[in-house]
């Protein structure tokens, strides 16, 4: 079994959609797109989310910043990475406004900032590692973080950090078991509110 790992491109939207989404909720009812977009519908939000994939305003929801993981043609696998003094949160709302998402959502974004932890700008971010079911532990995750950091440190990247939810112990183990640590929790009674998990964990790896 060989795993191709690649760039992402804009033909990969609809799969990258399903793996944003996939990772938003992790195992919760709504999350984070369900909050800002105003549905549970898995249609409406992943037909926006593909949209938000290929913005020229460059979120952390552009395909520029993924990998994809493929097993003969068909795509298993994703790893987003990026550069938070590039992908915020005000290059993300501009995103949105530029697919035409009308909402108000300064709840959403309220919600995303009261777990912010101090981030170095030079550190480079990773989001959305996700895998088809059916795939687990065959390698496609550990595979797409060695590829992803062979770019960074190419980049001249040293830190890479991941926020991950309080609670979420097996995604935790498997940051751990990649070499990240554990350097900073946040609780927010907010965060608690709309997504019934306690707050984020920031996970740091030196490479």
């Amino acid at each position: 079994m060989s795993i191709k790992i690649r760039k992402a491109t804009s033909g990969d939207a609809t799969f990258l959609a399903q793996m944003m989404l996939q990772s938003s909720r992790a195992g919760k009812k709504d999350g984070i797109f369900d909050l800002i977009f105003q549905t549970n519908d898995n249609k409406t939000i992943i037909k926006a989310l593909k949209s938000l994939t290929q913005t020229s305003v460059k979120s952390h929801c552009n395909f520029n910043n993924f990998l994809v993981a493929e097993l003969d043609g068909k795509l298993i696998g994703s790893l987003c990475s990026y550069e938070p003094r590039i992908s915020n949160a005000e290059s993300f709302i501009q995103a949105l406004k530029e697919i035409g998402c009308k909402n108000d959502v300064s709840e959403a974004i309220e919600v995303m900032s009261c777990c912010d932890f101090d981030l170095n700008n030079r550190t480079l971010m990773f989001d959305f590692m996700e895998e088809l079911e059916g795939f687990i532990d065959v390698g496609i995750l550990k595979t797409l973080m060695s590829k992803s950091l062979l770019t960074a440190r190419l980049k001249g990247y040293r830190i890479g950090q991941t926020l991950v939810e309080i609670g979420s112990l097996e995604t935790i183990l498997f940051y751990k078991k990649l070499g990240f640590k554990q350097v900073q929790e946040k609780e927010c009674d907010l965060y608690k509110e709309k997504f019934g998990r306690a707050g984020q964990v920031l996970l740091e790896l030196e490479f």
